[in-house]
């Protein structure tokens, strides 16, 4: 997609940005795709990623029996110039909020779940890291209902110009 100054960027921000997040953006795409929002770029970066890794097998195969193909996902570190690219981050857990925060993301950022509307410790997503498939399944599916919520609120505030 080509970006123009009027193109919108959410990042999706995990730590190591090899489950949650890549997760988190196919999804985010497909959904907006769905709505026929244009002008929204989406894409990924984790805490704590060590550049250029893969999907984490449960990842990956958990987005092909969604129709995901993230085999061309790698990971990215978070980065002020990626933070400061963003015009809106959506966050797994507050660790991250805060991390992007210390990197200037201050106003533009939130945890999923709260931007999605859930309260108190609803609003983290768990790291599915090192389980097994079926928990990447139930990480996957909290994703899928979050960002159901979530892109209605991105399309209405993208198209009402109320972000930056």
């Amino acid at each position: 997609m080509n970006e123009d100054a009027n193109t919108k960027r959410i990042l999706l921000v995990c730590t190591g940005n090899i489950c949650r997040s890549p997760l988190a953006a196919a999804l985010l795409e497909r959904a907006l795709g769905e709505r026929a929002a244009e002008g929204i770029t989406v894409s990924s970066a984790g805490t704590g990623a060590w550049d250029g890794a893969p999907v984490s097998e449960g990842a990956y195969l958990v987005g092909l029996e969604r129709g995901l193909d993230l085999s061309g996902h790698r990971a990215r570190l978070l980065t002020r110039e990626l933070v400061e690219g963003a015009d809106l981050i959506l966050t797994m857990a507050r660790h991250h909020r805060a991390r992007v925060d210390e990197l200037g993301g201050e106003g533009r950022v939130f945890v999923l779940g709260e931007y999605a509307g859930r309260e108190g410790d609803e609003v983290e997503v768990s790291d599915p890291f090192g389980g097994d498939l079926e928990v990447y399944r139930d990480t996957c599916s909290e994703l899928e209902g979050l960002l159901q919520a979530a892109v209605e609120r991105i399309v209405k505030e993208f198209a009402s110009g109320s972000q930056r």
